[in-house]
């Protein structure tokens, strides 16, 4: 039997009449629902775009430190040009990865690359003619990469996906974005592990009230006296952290954040006051942390 969609208060459709001999035939062209699906559709890969670049800036910036010192060529990867086409790099990277999982055809792929370079590339000549200082050089690239972006979505933004074949551990690596974001965005720290200020964990409470005064989620039961508990708590721990100093307050720091992994789990159970992507996110985000901090404290003499 087929199955058919049941609504509580379906009316009966009455078909439209035919249109007249002497009815004006509407123009052809997108209608006003799908120009805003497709202005919709168009902001959101952009936004794609400009996470997973960031993503290969973060996964890649500290491999090319790693190999510089390895190499001995730190220096030359310190000078600005030189850091200007690295960086275009890593976003090129991140952002092809992330175009092809989403079936972008290579032409496209292309073009967009080309966004990240073409902007270094036009400023690299007055920079060596000495017209530009480092500053600008970076400044500038980026201002131009992003209507250079805007361009090729545009150019683009028509296109049927092409094929793609995925594996299915690419696939659940997809799924579980939150989990690398957070862990892309400790990367370099584990390379270089310090103690974050105890004022950082006032961060781990505030989230949760903005988060969910802007989505209405902290009406619910205890929803906003929970919160607020929350709050007083990780206040307290920050305060007690500050007047403690030493050793001591960046134990009380790792700890403090490594307990936050717990309120993130459940809230994750739980569903309520922000998305679980964020919870995801913050727990992991949360654990690593603190794991760096340990690791810190460990390796450094009391």
């Amino acid at each position: 039997m087929e199955n058919t969609r049941m609504y509580a208060d379906s009316v009966t459709a009455v078909p439209s009449p035919a249109p007249l001999p002497t009815d004006v035939p509407a123009p052809p062209g997108p209608t006003p629902t799908s120009a805003a699906r497709s202005r919709r559709r168009l902001l959101w890969h952009l936004g794609e775009m400009a996470l997973a670049m960031v993503a290969g800036m973060l996964l890649l910036g500290p491999l090319w430190e790693l190999a510089g010192t390895a190499l001995g060529v730190g220096g030359t990867l310190a000078r600005p040009d030189v850091a200007a086409l690295v960086m275009a790099t890593n976003m090129t990277v991140g952002m092809t990865v992330w175009m092809r999982y989403r079936a972008h055809h290579w032409r496209g792929v292309v073009e967009m690359g080309a966004a990240m370079y073409v902007p270094f590339l036009l400023l690299l000549v007055p920079w060596w003619a000495g017209l530009l200082d480092a500053d600008a050089l970076m400044l500038g690239g980026h201002l131009l990469m992003i209507p250079a972006m805007v361009l090729v979505a545009v150019r683009h933004r028509h296109e049927a996906p092409v094929p793609v074949r995925r594996h299915p551990a690419v696939v659940a690596l997809a799924h579980r974005w939150p989990t690398g974001l957070a862990l892309l965005m400790t990367v370099d720290m584990w390379v270089d592990p310090s103690v974050l200020s105890p004022w950082t964990m006032l961060v781990l409470p505030g989230g949760y009230l903005l988060i969910g005064a802007v989505r209405g989620t902290l009406g619910g039961p205890g929803g906003l006296a929970i919160q607020l508990a929350g709050l007083a708590g990780w206040v307290a721990v920050t305060l007690a952290a500050v007047v403690a100093g030493g050793r001591t307050a960046a134990w009380l720091v790792a700890m403090g954040w490594l307990a936050h992994a717990g309120w993130d789990l459940a809230h994750h159970r739980g569903g309520r006051v922000v998305p679980r992507g964020y919870t995801e996110f913050c727990m992991v985000l949360d654990v690593a942390l603190a794991g760096v901090m340990v690791l810190a404290i460990l390796t450094t003499d009391g």
